[in-house]
């Protein structure tokens, strides 16, 4: 399930929703963790090949050595220990979606026979001479930035441009607004159904540190933190000490603030910067008060006016 209703979400979905019933090969962007598989499902299951198979593959976990014949499969004796026959993901998908996740791990020498196999919708399985016609509709997806690659000759210009036909950006869950909670409470819940045998809730102190903090691993991040919680937590309820956000956060607000964006005019950064320290003292006044708005306002010397209305202008 796609979990959320901020604007930058509700975008991505959009955008899904009208390439899935075409053809266009889609190309989704985003950070580690943020959901890209999901997506590629959700174009999947939203087009006319849904009843066909879904086949995914993660470029950046099959060695080099091998990436060309898990794409397009071998034919008997073609190399020492070929025994028999195999099928490449590109035949196994014919008729439904091929997702190639990490598709900018992709070597060089294997990126020239994907973009003819793109081209043409025929493959050639290795030591084999005949062609295979495929039907197959592919979505690929990175967490680099495939402009620069090409730039830096990492990457085949003209495959870039045959994949990205239909690019989505999938936004990082520090850019989704009130997500978090949301997020929050349906893993508390399903995790806590995995695990306990019931669903779990979040204390409010709970929820205001997890709103508060970065998220630099995403979603995936904040799913493995509700697993964790639901197992050290003592009764249904989560609270802010079942939170162990250290351990997989492995970075402190300064290193946010010196991994930021610095594009745009000095205005548009110093308003970053001081969006991410506000948001930080933010969090931590409204987790040490319980969620207290009051005493969360003393606590930052602001009035209760001034902290709701930053609350409402920073997502939290």
């Amino acid at each position: 399930r796609i979990i959320g209703e901020s604007p930058a979400l509700t975008r991505a979905a959009k955008l899904v929703q009208q390439v899935a019933p075409r053809t266009s090969t889609v190309l989704l962007l985003g950070e580690s963790g943020t959901g890209k598989e999901l997506f590629a499902r959700a174009v999947h299951q939203l087009s006319d090949r849904a009843r066909g198979p879904f086949v995914a593959l993660n470029c950046a976990a099959i060695p080099e050595t091998l990436i060309e014949n898990e794409l397009f499969g071998h034919e008997r004796g073609a190399y020492t220990g070929a025994d028999s026959r195999r099928a490449g993901k590109f035949e196994l998908s014919h008729g439904g979606t091929l997702f190639l996740d990490e598709i900018g791990e992709l070597p060089l020498a294997v990126q020239s026979k994907l973009l003819r196999a793109l081209e043409s919708g025929r493959v050639t399985r290795l030591g084999g001479s005949l062609e295979l016609d495929v039907d197959v509709r592919v979505v690929a997806a990175t967490n680099r930035d495939l402009g620069a690659a090409v730039s830096s000759k990492a990457f085949r210009e003209d495959l870039y441009f045959r994949l990205a036909v239909f690019p989505v950006e999938i936004p990082a869950l520090r850019d989704r607004d009130n997500d978090v909670e949301l997020l929050a409470s349906y893993f508390a819940a399903s995790c806590g159904v995995e695990i306990r045998g019931k669903a779990m809730t979040l204390a409010p102190e709970s929820l205001a540190r997890l709103r508060a903090y970065g998220w630099p691993g995403n979603v995936r991040e904040l799913r493995n933190c509700m697993e964790r919680a639901c197992i050290l937590a003592e009764g249904d309820v989560i609270r802010s000490g079942d939170l162990d956000l250290r351990g997989l956060a492995g970075r402190t607000e300064s290193e946010s603030l010196a991994n930021m964006d610095l594009g745009g005019t000095l205005h548009e950064v110093t308003a970053r910067a001081v969006a991410i320290v506000e948001r930080r003292l933010i969090g931590e006044a409204l987790a040490a008060t319980g969620g207290n708005r009051t005493k969360a306002a003393e606590r930052l010397g602001v009035s209760a006016k001034t902290l709701t209305s930053k609350i409402r202008e920073l997502g939290l």
